[in-house]
């Protein structure tokens, strides 16, 4: 599975943008089955999907220019109608969220839950050697830009219930009844 791809040469940035600090993301919209999503890429890389009814400021992007044409896009595009017609259980993208040192390891620990698993937070933070740290590892899997292709919908409570989801609980118990996950209990 691909490694997060990080830095500054990964954002293409507008003529003269350097000076004014501004970065231009590409976007491109698609319906699915959970809703609406904002699909959102720089030049090199895959940096959100964004729910249709996303809390404001939870992913801060720089300006975005709708580019329903972007390479990128195009094939997120492909790869989630695959995952959600049940013929693609992996994502094979360039990924370039913007996070700290410590929610990217949270993230690519979330990408290391299996498809159709779930891990408690618990297990996430042992997972990435901060067993203490269960909290500050709920709080990155809540700031994860990348929702289904870094499947932090696959992150249940301790006793297996069904906790905070950007997308909303019922999205959340909606893609873990796709994935045939057995471990979570969608009425608690």
């Amino acid at each position: 599975m691909p490694r997060f791809i990080c830095g500054r040469n990964l954002l293409k940035r507008s003529p003269g943008a350097e000076s004014r600090g501004s970065i231009i993301l590409f976007y491109k919209e698609m319906e699915s089955p959970v809703g609406k999503l904002k699909l959102v890429a720089s030049a090199d890389a895959l940096v959100a999907i964004l729910w249709e009814r996303e809390r404001p400021n939870r992913i801060r992007l720089a300006m975005l220019s709708y580019d329903p044409q972007q390479p990128i896009l195009i094939e997120t595009e492909r790869q989630l109608k695959e995952y959600f017609a049940g013929r693609r259980n992996e994502f094979n993208l360039p990924l370039g969220p913007a996070g700290t040192e410590f929610q990217k390891k949270v993230w690519q620990g979330l990408r290391e839950i299996p498809y159709g698993q779930t891990r408690s937070y618990v297990d996430l933070a042992k997972s990435i050697g901060s067993a203490k740290a269960v909290r500050a590892v709920g709080a990155a899997n809540g700031k994860n830009p990348l929702s289904i292709v870094v499947p932090c919908h696959r992150v249940v409570g301790a006793n297996g219930a069904l906790t905070g989801f950007a997308g909303g609980l019922e999205v959340k118990a909606k893609l873990l009844a796709h994935e045939r996950c057995p471990r979570f209990s969608a009425h608690d």
